[in-house]
C-alpha cells in the first residue's frame, strides 16, 4: 500500500477503512499520524475545536455558548436513564431543553413526577406512555407504506406517533390509505414533509472515500477487528478498497431495509483507530463512548462529501420509508448531507451515536438527516468500539 506523504493524506487515511475507521469520512492509507496534530488537548474535552468550530458555524452559538451546551448535554445524557428509571411505567419519553439547559422527562402519572424531578430532571405531564406509543410504532411499522409516505416517529413532546407524509402526495390514494390504517392504530399526528428521504450513497468520485463497486461511502467508527457503516452501502461479502484502490477487507455483516447497518473487517495493512476525522482544517475528534445523547442535544456528523456539519437531534425510534424499503428504529437530525456522506459518523462530544443513513435537502439549502445508532449496530454484530 502506499504510504502518505502529506498531513492532507494522512488526515485522509485516518477516516478510511482499517485505517482510522473511526472517521465517518472516506478510505485511509496505512500511513500514522502525528497525534499531535490530530488528538485535542485534555483541556479541549470532551468537546474538541473541530465540534466547536461545527457548533459556532451551524447552530449559530460563541464558543462559549458551544461548551456550556456540551458540558449541559452531557449531564443530561447521564441524568436519563435514572429519570426513567423514577419514571416507571409512567415514563413517556425524554428531551434536551436547550433554552434551561436540562432533561425534559414526559410522565403520565402526576404522583411520579416528584421523583423524577428529585432525579434532577423537568418534568411534563403527558397523555401517553412510551410503551404505548411504542406499540403504536410497532403497528404501523407492520403495514406496507406507499412511496407518499416520508417516515414515523415517536413524539414524546406531543405524546403522539408523527406520520411525515410528503407534501406533493398527501391526495394519494394509497397515502390517504395508509393514513387511516395508521390512526386507527393509536395515537396518531399527521405532517408534511418537503421531500422524500433518500440514501445517500454515490457514484464513484475522488476525494477520500471508501468504494464497494462503483459506490462510495464513508467510514462511521473503529471497532476492534474493522469499522461500522451503512448497510446500504454494501452486501454481505463485497470488497472494501480505500482511496488509493488498496484492498482494506470486506463486508461482513450488512442489513437494509429493516436496518441501515453494516461492518467492515479491516487487513491487508489497514487499522483502526478511535477517531473521527476534521479533514485537515480542524483537529480530529477522540471518540470515548457511545452514550446516547438525548432529543434536541447538539450533534455533529462526518463524511467524505460535505465533511464537518452539526445540528441537532429532533426525534428517536423514528421509521424512515426509503424507496428501497422502510428503516425502523432511526434517530433524525437538523444536520445537513450529501451522496457519499452515507455510513459516515455521527458524534455529540466525545460520544459515538450513530452512521449515516439518508435524508432530504443538501449542505447548501439544508435539510434532515437520519442515522442508525450506534449501540444496535455492536449489540447485533457482538463488536466492540475501539476508544481512546
Amino acid at each position: 500500500m502506499r504510504h502518505a506523504t502529506a498531513l492532507r493524506t494522512a488526515l485522509s487515511a485516518l477516516l478510511v477503512v482499517g485505517a482510522w475507521t473511526a472517521v465517518g469520512p472516506a478510505t485511509a492509507s496505512a500511513a500514522p499520524v502525528d497525534s499531535a496534530t490530530s488528538a485535542p488537548s485534555a483541556a479541549e474535552l470532551p468537546a474538541s475545536a473541530a465540534l466547536l468550530s461545527a457548533m459556532q458555524r451551524d447552530l449559530g452559538l460563541t464558543e462559549g455558548q458551544a461548551r456550556t451546551r456540551l458540558a449541559e448535554e452531557k449531564a443530561a445524557t447521564a441524568l436519563e436513564p435514572k429519570a426513567q428509571r423514577a419514571a416507571g411505567a409512567a415514563y413517556g419519553g425524554s428531551w434536551f431543553d436547550a433554552k434551561t439547559g436540562k432533561l425534559t422527562v414526559a410522565v403520565t402519572d402526576a404522583g411520579k413526577a416528584a421523583a423524577v424531578r428529585a432525579a434532577g430532571a423537568q418534568t411534563r405531564i403527558v397523555e401517553h406512555s412510551a410503551a404505548k406509543l411504542d406499540a403504536t410504532m410497532k403497528r404501523i411499522d407492520a403495514l406496507s407504506a406507499p412511496k407518499g409516505v416520508a417516515s414515523w416517529r415517536v413524539d414524546p413532546e406531543t405524546s403522539r406517533v408523527v406520520v411525515n407524509v410528503v407534501a406533493s402526495a398527501q391526495g394519494d390514494n394509497d397515502v390517504q390509505a395508509f393514513v387511516a390504517k395508521a390512526r386507527k392504530a393509536g395515537p396518531v399526528t399527521i405532517e408534511r414533509t418537503a421531500e422524500a428521504p433518500q440514501t445517500f450513497a454515490a457514484g464513484t468520485v475522488g476525494g477520500d472515500p471508501y468504494y464497494t463497486g462503483n459506490v462510495r461511502c464513508s467510514i462511521g467508527f473503529s471497532v476492534h477487528g474493522g469499522f461500522v457503516t451503512a448497510g446500504h452501502c454494501g452486501g454481505v461479502g463485497q470488497q472494501v478498497r480505500g482511496w488509493d484502490n488498496s484492498y482494506i477487507g470486506n463486508f461482513q455483516g450488512s442489513s437494509f431495509p429493516g436496518n441501515d447497518y453494516a461492518w467492515v473487517n479491516v487487513g491487508s495493512g489497514w487499522w483502526t483507530v478511535p477517531v473521527v476525522l476534521g479533514w485537515g482544517t480542524v483537529p480530529d475528534q477522540l471518540v470515548r463512548g457511545s452514550n446516547e445523547a438525548p432529543i434536541g442535544a447538539s450533534i455533529c456528523r462526518s463524511g467524505s462529501t460535505t465533511r464537518w456539519h452539526c445540528g441537532r437531534v429532533l426525534a428517536k425510534n423514528e421509521t424512515v420509508n426509503y424507496s428501497q424499503g422502510a428503516v425502523h428504529q432511526m434517530t433524525k437530525t437538523s444536520v445537513c448531507a450529501q451522496g457519499g456522506d452515507s455510513g459516515g459518523s455521527f458524534i455529540s462530544g466525545d460520544q459515538a451515536q450513530g452512521v449515516t443513513s439518508g435524508g432530504w435537502g443538501n449542505c447548501s439549502s439544508g435539510g434532515e438527516t437520519w442515522y442508525q445508532p450506534i449501540n444496535e449496530i455492536l449489540n447485533r454484530y457482538g463488536l466492540r468500539l475501539h476508544t481512546a
